[in-house]
Formats: C-alpha cells, sequence, structure tokens
C-alpha cells in the first residue's frame, strides 16, 4: 500500500459523531478536512507550517528544509526540494524564524552529520526530495527521501510525534537525533542525549533566538531494537551513550533493513521533564497504531472545522475557507503535559495547574480578527486562554505582548493583550478572575517601558524620543479605550475617564494640511518631509506601513477620526483614494506591505479593520464591493493563496469572519460590521450548543450588496450583529442584489 492510498483510506473511514449540546440528534460529522490543502500559504510570503499536528497542539512535526531566511521561518518554503531533519515544533506564518526543535532524520550509509550547507551534498545529512512524491494533509505528512530512497510518514497527538519510515534493504540503517542543527535566529545553547535501553532514547533542548530562554524535553521510542547508540559534539564521536554539551548529535543504529521494512518512532515532548514527556507518551500514544492514529488526527481537526458548516457551489471557497479554518487552529498551542504542568515566564516549573496553559500568542495580529472569531467559536478554551495571560501577567508584570515558549519576545508594538482580556470580559466570559484581570490590564497600561513612559509625559509618544513612536501611541490608543470600556462597565469611573482620554491621543498626530498622520516632536512639531507612500522598516514613524495606511488606525474611534477631518464628505474622499492611489514604499520597506490594492495594504495586520470603516459613515455598500475584491483576489487555494503572512491565524481569520459577512472592528466588545458574505449560508456552532446561522439568499459573484437585513425574521436595521445576538444562536438572513443599497 502505497502513502497516498493509506491516506485516502484512512480519510475515508472517518465516520465519528459529536455532542450537539441542546440538540437531541447527534450528526455524523461532515468530512471537511478533505478540503484542508496545507500547501496553501506555502509560496509567496505565508510562511505557514507544512506537517502532521492536531487543532492547538504542542507538537508540530514536519520537515525542515535547508534554506534559512524569512520566507523559511516556518522551515519550510513550496519553492524547496531539501530535508534535513523532520523537526517537532514550528511556528506558522510569523515574521521571525524560531522552534524547528528536536530533528530526526532517517539516513542510511554514513553521511556527514548535521544538516549542512546546500551547495555541497556531501557536507550534511539533507536529502533531495519532490513534491510528487509528498503528501500533506490536516494531521498526516509523507515524504519520499531521494537520496536515501527512504519513504517517511508522520502523523501526531497533541504532545506526541508519531514516524513511520520504510527503509530500502541496508546494513547502515539508523535515526539521527540532532540537538545542534538550527535556522534562522535559534541557537542551542545546552543539549542533552541519553540511551536509556534498547528501544528508548530521552533528552532535552537548551535554546536562545526569538525566545531567549526556550527548553523542550523529550523522550523517543523505536519499534525495533536499537544494535547500537552513538554519541557526538557535532562530528565529534565520544564514547558512550550519554551526552550533555551545546550540540549535541544522537545516532541510533539498527541490525540490517530488509527491503520495504518499516519502523515506527514515538516521540513525546514536555516543556517541563523527560518524565513528564514520558507521562504524555503513556497517556496520549500508548500503542503503535500508526494508520489509527492518522484517523484519530482526522478525527480531531473534523471536530473543530465542523464547527462551521458553509454553503457554496464553489469548491475553490470550501477549500480556501476551511484551510484557513484548519490555519487558526496551529496555535496558539497547549505549553502543558497532561497533568497540566506547565513551565512559566518565570523561568520556574508549575504544577497543578486548574488551567491549560496556552504559548505562542501573536497578539499584535491576533487581538484583531482571530480572538474575537475564537470567542465566537472556541467558548471552551476562551477561559484558559486569558488564564494563560493573567499567569503569565503575574510572573512577568506584565500582559504578553508576544510570547513563544513561555518567553516574552516583546515583539511588535502596543498592548494587544490588553484588547484580548478586556473582549473577554466584555463578552461575559467568567471563567477567569475578573478583578486580577483589570489589574494586569491596568498594570500594563502604567508601565514606563516601550515608550509608554513620554506617552505619560506628553500625551503622545514623541519621535525624537521613541523610534516608531507614532505606531506605538496608537497601538496604545487602541489599548486604552478597550480597558477603558472595561472600567466603566465595573464602575472605575475616574479609570475610565483617563483611559478614554489617552485613547484619543492618535488627535496629535493628525495634521489637517495633508490629512494624514504624521510624527511629532516633543516641542509639538511635526516630522518634516513627509512623504505619505514611504516606509523604513523599524527607522521611521511607522511600523510594517506608511502614512497612507496608518492614518486609518482608529479602529476605536472612528467618529473621532471623521470629525478630525472636518466633515463626513471629506473623510469618505480620503478613504476612497487609498484604494486608487499609486506611489512607491520606497527600497527600505518592509516587505510586509504587500496585498496592495492601492494603499491600502491587505497582507499586514493594520490594514485589516479599514475595509469596514464605510458602514460607520452610511456607506456599507462600499465595504461589500472591497471586502468582495479582497476575498476573490487576495485569497485563493494555490501555494501562494496568501498575501502576506499567515501571522498565526489572523490572516485567515480574516477570511473567515468576513466570508461569512462580519468582522469585529472594535478591538473589544462584540461589535461584528457587515462586509458581504461570500457564502451562501453559514451554520455555526456557539456557546452551550447552540446555532447560529447566516444565510444570503439570491447570492452570487453579482449580488454582493446587502439589501435587507433580519434577524430571527424580524426586520433589522442595525450595521452590525452583536456578539451576545451570536452566541444565543439565531438566523440572521441577508438578502443580497446586484444594486448598491444606499
Amino acid at each position: 500500500m502505497n502513502i497516498k492510498s493509506l491516506a485516502c483510506i484512512t480519510l475515508a473511514s472517518c465516520a465519528i459523531m459529536i455532542s450537539c449540546g441542546k440538540n437531541e440528534q447527534e450528526p455524523v460529522l461532515q468530512n471537511l478536512t478533505q478540503y484542508v490543502d496545507p500547501y496553501i500559504g506555502t509560496g509567496d510570503h505565508g510562511h505557514v507550517f507544512v506537517g502532521a499536528n492536531v487543532p492547538f497542539g504542542l507538537v508540530q512535526l514536519g520537515p525542515t528544509n535547508i534554506t534559512e531566511g524569512w520566507d523559511w521561518v516556518s522551515g519550510y518554503h513550496i519553492s524547496d526540494s531539501t530535508i534535513w531533519g523532520f523537526t517537532h515544533m514550528h511556528l506558522s506564518g510569523t515574521g521571525i524564524g524560531d522552534l524547528c526543535d528536536i530533528a530526526f532524520m532517517p539516513v542510511t550509509g554514513n553521511p556527514t552529520l548535521g544538516k549542512g550547507v546546500i551547495t555541497d551534498p556531501n557536507s550534511g545529512m539533507y536529502s533531495l526530495f519532490s513534491h510528487e512524491k509528498e503528501t500533506v494533509k490536516a494531521g498526516y505528512y509523507a515524504v519520499h527521501l531521494d537520496r536515501y530512497n527512504i519513504d517517511v510518514e508522520l502523523t501526531a497527538t497533541k504532545r506526541v510525534g508519531f514516524h513511520k519510515y520504510t527503509f530500502p534493504a541496508s546494513e547502515q540503517a539508523k535515526v539521527v537525533i540532532d540537538l545542534k542543527s538550527k535556522i534562522n535566529w535559534d541557537e542551542p545553547t545546552d543539549t542533552y542525549i541519553i540511551q536509556e535501553n534498547d528501544s528508548t532514547v530521552s533528552g532535552y533542548r537548551y535554546s536562545k533566538g526569538w525566545a531567549n530562554n526556550q527548553k523542550v524535553y523529550f523522550t523517543a521510542s523505536f519499534s525495533k531494537p536499537i544494535k547500537q547508540f552513538i554519541v557526538s559534539m557535532g562530528q565529534d564521536i565520544k564514547e558512550g551513550t550519554e551526552l550533555k554539551g551545546t550540540g549535541v548529535i544522537g545516532q541510533a543504529l539498527f541490525e540490517t533493513m530488509k527491503d520495504k521494512e518499516e519502523l515506527y518512532v514515538k516521540v513525546a515532548l514536555s516543556p517541563v521533564s523527560i518524565e513528564n514527556a514520558k507521562l504524555n507518551m503513556k497517556a496520549e500514544l500508548p500503542g503503535w497504531d500508526f494508520a489509527a492514529t492518522i484517523t484519530e488526527a482526522d478525527k480531531a481537526w473534523n471536530q473543530e472545522l465542523n464547527k462551521i458548516l458553509i454553503q457554496t457551489d464553489d469548491n475553490v471557497i470550501k477549500r480556501t475557507f476551511y484551510t484557513a479554518l484548519y490555519h487558526t487552529m496551529i496555535a496558539p498551542s497547549e505549553f502543558c503535559d497532561v497533568n497540566n504542568d506547565y513551565r512559566g515566564a518565570d523561568g520556574q516549573m508549575h504544577t497543578d495547574a486548574t488551567f491549560k496553559n496556552y504559548t505562542t500568542f501573536s497578539l499584535w495580529d491576533t487581538y484583531r480578527a482571530a480572538h474575537p472569531l475564537m470567542t465566537i467559536i472556541h467558548p471552551e478554551k476562551v477561559n484558559d486562554m486569558i488564564n494563560t495571560m493573567l499567569t503569565i501577567y503575574k510572573q512577568q508584570g506584565k500582559l504578553p505582548v508576544w510570547h513563544l515558549v513561555g518567553c516574552e519576545t516583546d515583539c511588535m508594538v502596543g498592548n494587544p493583550g490588553i484588547s484580548v482580556v478586556a473582549d473577554a470580559i466584555l463578552k461575559g466570559y467568567d471563567g477567569f478572575d475578573h478583578k486580577l484581570a483589570y489589574e494586569a490590564m491596568k498594570k500594563s497600561a502604567m508601565l514606563d517601558e516601550r515608550g509608554l513612559n513620554y506617552l505619560k509625559e506628553y500625551g503622545y509618544i514623541p519621535y525624537d524620543k521613541e523610534e516608531e513612536g507614532l505606531s506605538k501611541c496608537m497601538e496604545y490608543a487602541i489599548a486604552d479605550w478597550a480597558l477603558a470600556q472595561v472600567a466603566l462597565k465595573i464602575g472605575e469611573t475616574q479609570d475610565y475617564e483617563y483611559f478614554l482620554k489617552r485613547s484619543k491621543a492618535y488627535t496629535h498626530y493628525f495634521d489637517k494640511s495633508t490629512g494624514f498622520m504624521r510624527g511629532l516632536s516633543a516641542d509639538g512639531k511635526f516630522r518634516s518631509g513627509l512623504n505619505p507612500f514611504e516606509s523604513v522598516h523599524r527607522e521611521n514613524d511607522y511600523t510594517e506601513g506608511n502614512a497612507w495606511q496608518y492614518t486609518w488606525l482608529v479602529p476605536h474611534d472612528i467618529k473621532g477620526l471623521v470629525d478630525l477631518f472636518g466633515s463626513k464628505e471629506a473623510f469618505v474622499t480620503k478613504l476612497d483614494s487609498l484604494f486608487i492611489v499609486e506611489g512607491a514604499l520606497g527600497a527600505n520597506a518592509s516587505p510586509d506591505i504587500s496585498g496592495l490594492i492601492g494603499q491600502y495594504a491587505h497582507g499586514n495586520e493594520p490594514s485589516h479593520h479599514i475595509l469596514y470603516i464605510y458602514p460607520y459613515v452610511s456607506q456599507q455598500w462600499k465595504t461589500a464591493q472591497r471586502v468582495r475584491q479582497v476575498l476573490a483576489d487576495l485569497y485563493h487555494d494555490k501555494p501562494a493563496g496568501l498575501s502576506g503572512n499567515e501571522d498565526v491565524g489572523q490572516m485567515s481569520a480574516w477570511y473567515i469572519l468576513s466570508a461569512m459577512g462580519f468582522y469585529q472592528v472594535e478591538p473589544a466588545g462584540g461589535k461584528y460590521i457587515f462586509g458581504s458574505p461570500i457564502v451562501d449560508q453559514a451554520e455555526i456552532r456557539v456557546k452551550d450548543g447552540n446555532i447560529f446561522k447566516v444565510i444570503a439568499k439570491n447570492n452570487s459573484k453579482e449580488n454582493i450588496y446587502i439589501q435587507s437585513v433580519t434577524l430571527n425574521g424580524k426586520p433589522y436595521d442595525k450595521y452590525y450583529i452583536d456578539f451576545q445576538d451570536i452566541q444565543k444562536g439565531g438566523v440572521l438572513e441577508f438578502q443580497m442584489g446586484k444594486n448598491p443599497n444606499s
């Protein structure tokens, strides 16, 4: 049986049940993994993970190319044809490279240890491969290693990677465990490996990089006895079967392999200890049934994908939609063991946690759409997410900014964690300490780091005091507004007034003479020589953007932004221009500024709300036009199907929400603004087993405009749907037509 036929059989056999909450009848899950294509986003600058995993799992087991650089931060790019190892942790869609830890590589013969360099095949153990001999599905990956004539198949549970290697006839079959090699920013600081018996190898890898103090422990079980185990420091072979150092490599050698003989390897991870890795192995994968594990991984994905059932005759939309939904669930990842032990932001091991600890919080990206989507379809996870963030606050003194494997990276700008916590509170989530949450938000907003000291001193952040001050301040203003809404809710009037005032700090940057947000000095003067098209990566006022894009970064106060322009007409004229004007970004612009329509940059997050501004000024039909344009032109079902970095689910979450017809613009509270649904129907499984159904009547590529709306059969005249109405379940019906509705 070949690799592809095995995958097809296991997928076809997936007839599984899901609890329907309040519904008495339990429907059979639809096979939605058939529409997931993990290749989408592997081309261009999508940076997505490719390999085997389950939703929100610690393990992301997949191939790692030898190439390094910006387009290889996930370890894989569709343009590459090299594999140096199958590593157990990956990032998906970020702009900085890390992880790719605990590499296993099956080989024959005696290749040079380590990844090597691409110009010299003899310099390392990497192999070429062909995409024609590669299979990628949700929860399953397979490839043929040309150099060794070995077939590799991978699947996973949350904490265990499961390998199947089919060897050719060989007297020199081995599996290399490489704790030394790395890609991009990562660098090992301490590694350890030990052969415990003839079928078990364990160890750990500590490293620094984007995450400055990363620790991951593992234990590996082999289905065939190890004939000999060799340890080395890089190429330097040492005596014994145990070794500690900065770059340890182990080789598990086996007796003669017959042609097509199969070797299975299970690798359990833990952020805490080798013993806990063994506990994870015992709990999640005690047996050796590879095909059943594939089926279980497929089941896990189908259970999550079935939370949204769409109807459309367009299979491109189905593939794009369900792959996007799949991408939103690669991370955040459970960063704890089966007993809830975890490694905290304080670097300490913690036991007996009452919540599941998570990591990989790309909050500058995900507070905009990925977390608002999560509050709708993953209510069972929201409290754990917030409890994780509050625990991080207790351990590091502030809410997470961009957290990775228990480490604060402080990547990007603003206080996005505040918006996520505030959103959960305002939406009624109560499985965490609201008093502690308020304390965490307020303290995080009042620190003296990352320009906040200047915000408190000047009321804005001057460009001659802090690089990227404008972007930092505008993001802080968004978080301050979210915090102010919570203060209002709990009756903290003074705090409400203080943070509401700070949320208007963006007004300082508005230059009425040009109609743009501009850098402002400490003495109140605009930075001279404005070129609104120019972007200089990390060295001017705008973080991964320019004046055209940042002028609209006021999702929390659209009315206030309109007032700055002097009239609704002037505001709309400028907003219309955004999608038309052309100009050079400059040679030093961030590569993240992509997916351009005029100067609207859908490939980067600060633009994501802009299309949904029009309903605030009674021109919803323009939102419909632009949303349909982006859905049709900037997302598709090919490797280059994303217009920018996936950014840990944000790019895809925008698509999911927009395809269903709405998007949360304000950072917290749950007003989902209407756009133009591209699917004919979406049945969303929400809290307590309720079903919220969105129906687009008379929907087509031509009928993109909302003519009328009903909610539960009654006429509805708002330009948004509230989270509480979604959560209760019901039917939102759009009547679509080909003419603008105003």
